[in-house]
This record gives C-alpha cells, sequence and structure tokens, in this order.
C-alpha cells in the first residue's frame, strides 16, 4: 500500500510474509532498532518502508543467519505508543495492583489480588547484608544489587531448580535481597516501602515508588533482557541470569541513563535554555528526550509525570522540562522519555544521583524472570548462528 511521499509501506503482516517471520518478531525488529514503525492514518495498526525491509531481507540473506533474529515474546508488547503487559495497557494496571501483582502477571499470566510478600530466608539476608556492608558508602546502590544477587546464588543451594515452581521461588529471593540489601535493614514489607529508604530521606507518596516500578518492570527485548534470555538459554539458573542483566544494564546507553538525565535536569533547573543549549552544542542530544521506538510519546513518562505534576514540590523540575520543550516544539527528540520523568522523580524527594538506576534495576529483574520463565521453555542454546560448531 501507499504511505507518505512515493515511499511504498507495508503492514505488517505483509512484513512478516516478506520476511518469512512471525508477526511478533516485527516488533521485536522494531525494539532492536532493525526496521521503523510508522503510525497508520485512520486505521489500526503499524506501517513499514518498504524500501528498508527489503534492506533488512538483504541483509539476512547475505549472512548467516542467527535464530536471535527469530526471538519473539508474549511478555509485553508496544502498540500505538501504548504500552501492555500480558495484553493489559500498563496504565489501567497503576491505580489497582500493586508491583507484586504485576509480577505475577508477568510470570504466570495472572494478577493476584492479595499477593505475598517478596522474602529471602534469613540465612541468605544475614550473608548478602555482610558481603554488601563490605563495599563501604562510596559503592553505588547497582553495585550493591550485583554483590547482593551474586552471593545469594553461592548461599542458596536451590540455585538450580529450573522448575516453573523454582524459578518463582527463587526470584522472590533475589527481589527481596535486591531491595533489602541498599539501605536500612526492612525484612517485611512491600518492595516500594523497602526500596524507599535507600533512596531518599524522605516520605514518598503511597503508591508513587510501586507505580514506577511497574512502569518499568519490562519493556521487550531491550539490550539486558537480551542479554538474560541468552544466559537462560544456557540454563543459566535465575541468578546468573540477573546478574547477566544487571551486567548488561549498567552502561551510559541503558540502566545509566537516568542518572545522566538528572544530572542534565539540576543544569536546565538553573538556567533550562542554556543547559539544552550546551548539550546541543556538543552535539549529544538532549538527556532524557526522544526514544526509539516511540513515535510521539513515551507512555510511561506520561504516566509517572501525571501523577508528579500533582505534587507541588516537582513544580522546579517540571518547569524546567516544559521551557524546553515549548521552546524546541513538538518533534520526537522533544518529548520527554521514562529517564527524564525517573530524573523529576529523584530531584522532587532528593534522592541519591544514582537512585534512578536502582529503580530500573530492582523493577526490570520482574521482567528478566518473565523472561527466563519463557526462554526455558524454548530449546536450549539457540542463540548462535545456524553454521557455527557447537562444543
Amino acid at each position: 500500500m501507499k504511505g507518505e511521499g512515493d515511499a511504498r509501506h507495508l503492514t505488517t503482516a505483509e512484513v512478516a510474509r516478506r520476511l518469512d517471520i512471525k508477526p511478533e518478531t516485527v516488533y521485536a525488529y522494531v525494539s532492536r532498532g532493525l526496521l521503523t514503525k510508522l503510525p497508520a492514518s485512520g486505521r489500526r495498526g503499524s506501517l513499514f518502508r518498504e524500501d528498508e525491509v527489503a534492506k533488512l531481507a538483504r541483509g539476512r540473506r547475505h549472512r548467516e543467519r542467527s535464530t536471535m533474529d527469530d526471538i519473539a515474546t508474549t511478555i509485553s508488547a508496544i502498540e500505538d505508543d501504548q504500552l501492555y503487559y500480558r495484553g493489559r495497557n500498563v496504565a489501567d494496571l497503576l491505580a489497582t495492583h500493586p508491583v507484586e501483582s504485576v509480577a505475577g502477571l508477568l510470570w504466570t499470566g495472572e494478577l493476584d489480588s492479595a499477593p505475598a510478600e517478596f522474602n529471602a530466608p534469613a540465612a541468605i539476608l544475614r550473608t548478602t547484608r555482610a558481603a554488601v556492608g563490605a563495599l563501604g558508602e562510596s559503592a553505588r546502590l547497582t553495585d550493591r544489587m550485583r554483590v547482593a544477587v551474586t552471593v545469594a546464588s553461592a548461599s542458596d543451594q536451590l540455585r538450580f531448580d529450573l522448575s516453573p515452581q523454582g524459578v518463582l521461588r527463587t526470584a522472590r529471593i533475589i527481589l527481596a535481597v535486591e531491595a533489602d540489601c541498599l539501605g536500612p535493614h526492612h525484612d517485611s514489607g512491600t518492595l516500594a516501602e523497602r526500596l524507599g529508604p535507600a533512596l531518599t530521606e524522605h516520605v514518598l507518596p503511597a503508591g508513587l515508588l510501586d507505580s514506577t516500578l511497574t512502569l518499568l518492570a519490562d519493556h521487550g527485548l531491550a539490550i539486558s533482557t537480551m542479554a538474560a534470555r541468552v544466559a537462560a538459554s544456557a540454563r543459566v539458573h535465575p541468578y546468573g541470569v540477573v546478574s547477566a542483566g544487571l551486567g548488561a544494564m549498567d552502561s551510559q546507553y541503558h540502566g545509566a541513563a537516568s542518572t545522566v538525565a538528572y544530572r542534565f535536569l539540576a543544569d536546565a533547573m538553573a538556567d533550562p535554555l542554556g543547559a539544552a543549549s550546551e548539550r546541543l552544542r556538543l552535539g549529544g542530544g538532549l538527556p532524557g528526550f526522544g526514544h526509539l521506538i516511540y513515535q510521539t510519546t513515551d507512555p510511561r513518562a506520561e504516566l509517572l509525570l501525571t501523577i508528579l505534576r500533582s505534587l507541588p514540590d516537582a513544580a522546579p523540575a517540571l518547569e524546567a522540562i516544559d521551557t524546553i520543550t515549548d521552546h524546541l516544539g513538538a518533534p520526537h527528540t522533544a518529548v520527554p522519555n521514562i529517564d527524564l520523568a525517573l530524573a523529576v522523580l529523584m530531584h522532587t524527594y532528593r534522592m541519591r544521583p544514582d537512585a534512578g538506576e536502582a529503580i530500573f534495576a530492582l523493577a526490570r529483574t520482574i521482567g528478566w524472570i518473565a523472561h527466563t520463565l519463557e526462554e526455558y521453555a524454548e530449546r536450549p542454546m539457540r542463540f548462535r548462528p545456524n553454521h557455527a560448531p557447537v562444543p
């Protein structure tokens, strides 16, 4: 079918037939930046440039085809700039279910209206706290989480139980030690209640941090999720899978993006246009603005910023953002993303500069576990070029 200008555009189904892949894999290509999704004016669905699809097809024919090209997931989906978990719009989950229930939805497909607390055995908690305590006060929060997950793994003799029930047991332990190792010891309570005191001395409004964790729990086949799935494909136990995700997340382009946005926002609150001008002059783009996948708005940022706009203390940070967006207009690159929304949250409650990374890591652990369960159902060791020798 014809799209804008002279370019021919294809529907999702047409792209799937052209590339001989599943429709779900088309959106996996979008999440990895291999295809650009365009809105379909006046109709439901998405369009793709035929010349871009043809180029991708030629590239696939001229290289050894990796089975990573065929990965698809039913855990989350992005359609028309909306994020869905197991077919449920994430916006509908915020006010109705705690993140522990959302974790159950991502892991099993079922929402539990009264989920149990996520706890770890006392012996594992003692060991992880001792190890994390040895790092000293200068250690970043995500450094503490990596150590906690590794030490908990070495302390758990049942870590090799890869059955669905075994994975769920391990998942609850991992999330508990991640939350409990960061600051004041809280052996009980929700994940948000245990995480909050490690991030700030201020009291957070009920539900704010919980909603933020829900918004970040999964986002398709992001790079850290792909790292987790590769590990799971080798039948690495869940501790190792989460460690792989945490390692891939430790990057300026991924997990650390909220810290970069936090520092930019600090400058912008003092001089919005001056801070933006300096960043543009250096050619690096504006931290916290724009997104590879979303065309008009990042729904996660929109939802979190809407909550923050009701809080008076968020006004200075929001005014800085509004000043920048008002002057830049409305191109895709001027749309705030979830990293900038996290930065607003951090400034509003005087959180640590690396608080956003810790929130992201704890939340995304939930998604990595969901992908672990999904990957364990596939044939093992599938992520290698078809013609590569198997040792």
